[in-house]
């Protein structure tokens, strides 16, 4: 392989939030992170290189984006997704989180609800009650090992509700749904009806395994992209979080303005230097990484489907569709909350996070990141294994 994605980098000392803030976060030290979603490989070398030029250059400035960056960025995703964007579409954020928070407060009121679907991305229902709204939840369905919608509670919600806003997560984290074509405009045409407009967060759009198709949302139709915000980042794909550099793309002129007066409240202007060069460099020259790295990935995940299958078979995997996090079942232990965080954290020493952070929906599972060298990931597993089995020894012991 022409990338080494076996090699094992230090982390710690980095500054690191994965590594380098265990006590903080109430973590032992020896434990071994797989929790928030950036990946333990080095980037791209052709970013590496562009940002090396930057660095030479010795001056780091105000900064904006000229034509090449958006051109960078649009043929990407016409490229991989056959979707044509214009410039004066896009906004540039320093993430997307940031980008959601900003659109909460453009489109709602205090007071006002947002829709969301737990379990998902945890900071959704975060931003909502840190600005004043309510959440509500519809409710994603586990049917037969694989998530879906609830078409007529989620429309109901929105009824009962007075919802005008949505939080949208394709594909789903943390539970790898990559949404088909027909849900996608179902859930659309249920938003034109009510003038719902749709936050969609499509940060992990570049990791569909094959057999499954990314749609961009506001692709599939000239009326869903008039309600839609869609926020994008390389930050997911070529490992790039600490760089904060996202593009939030907007067609609708109205929803346009009221989110940029939204994001102007915050004092925020220029995205820095190295977000828009790394940016840049990625979509220009990193592809051939991606595919790499693609692969990779998913040579870890059939690592994980089988160790689990031979030696963790009480563990059940929630087949992913996309993303590079993993969802597994832990309530075929029969543990509780308490009981599970003391089995990973103390016994296994591992940090993963807990599915009830998804929302209670997802309590009994673990969000795994399977982004790091394989060594890695069997170590974590071998550490689950181990404390697993020494508990299940003791307890045999005291029967």
């Amino acid at each position: 392989m022409k990338y080494n994605f076996d090699r094992i980098i230090d982390r710690n000392g980095t500054n690191s939030l994965k590594y380098d803030f265990k006590a903080e976060h109430g973590k032992p030290e020896d434990v071994l992170p797989l929790w928030v979603a950036d990946m333990d490989f080095q980037v791209a070398p052709e970013i590496l290189e562009k940002l090396s030029a930057a660095v030479e250059h010795g001056i780091f400035g105000y900064s904006e984006g000229k034509d090449a960056y958006f051109q960078a960025v649009a043929g990407w995703y016409e490229r991989q997704f056959d979707w044509e964007v214009k410039e004066d579409w896009l906004v540039k954020t320093p993430g997307v989180v940031f980008a959601i928070s900003a659109a909460i407060r453009a489109y709602t009121r205090e007071g006002e609800a947002v829709l969301l679907q737990q379990p998902v991305y945890y900071p959704f229902r975060q931003m909502i009650k840190e600005n004043g709204r309510i959440p509500v939840n519809s409710p994603l369905l586990l049917e037969d090992g694989r998530y879906r919608m609830d078409f007529a509670d989620l429309e109901d919600k929105i009824k009962t509700n007075k919802v005008k806003l949505f939080l949208l997560c394709s594909p789903h984290n943390p539970v790898g749904r990559v949404w088909e074509e027909e849900e996608l405009r179902r859930l659309g045409e249920i938003c034109l009806r009510h003038d719902v407009i749709v936050v969609s967060d499509e940060i992990h759009s570049d990791f569909v395994r094959q057999g499954y198709r990314h749609h961009m949302f506001a692709s599939l139709s000239p009326a869903f992209a008039d309600i839609t915000v869609t926020c994008t980042s390389p930050s997911k794909t070529f490992n790039l979080a600490g760089l904060q550099v996202s593009n939030i793309f907007i067609s609708n002129a109205g929803l346009r303005r009221r989110f940029q007066k939204a994001v102007s409240q915050t004092g925020y202007c220029e995205v820095n230097l190295m977000g828009l060069t790394a940016c840049q460099a990625a979509y220009e020259s990193a592809e051939s990484w991606l595919a790499a790295l693609k692969e990779y990935l998913e040579q870890n995940l059939s690592f994980v489907r089988a160790y689990l299958r031979e030696q963790l078979p009480e563990i059940r995997l929630i087949e992913p569709e996309g993303t590079y996090l993993v969802w597994l079942d832990f309530s075929g232990l029969g543990m509780t909350e308490e009981e599970r965080e003391a089995l990973i954290v103390k016994e296994a020493r591992l940090w993963l996070d807990s599915g009830v952070i998804f929302g209670p929906e997802g309590e009994g599972f673990e969000r795994v990141n399977i982004a790091c060298p394989r060594q890695t990931l069997a170590l974590a597993l071998d550490r689950l294994r181990d404390a697993l089995r020494k508990r299940t020894a003791a307890d045999k012991a005291e029967c």
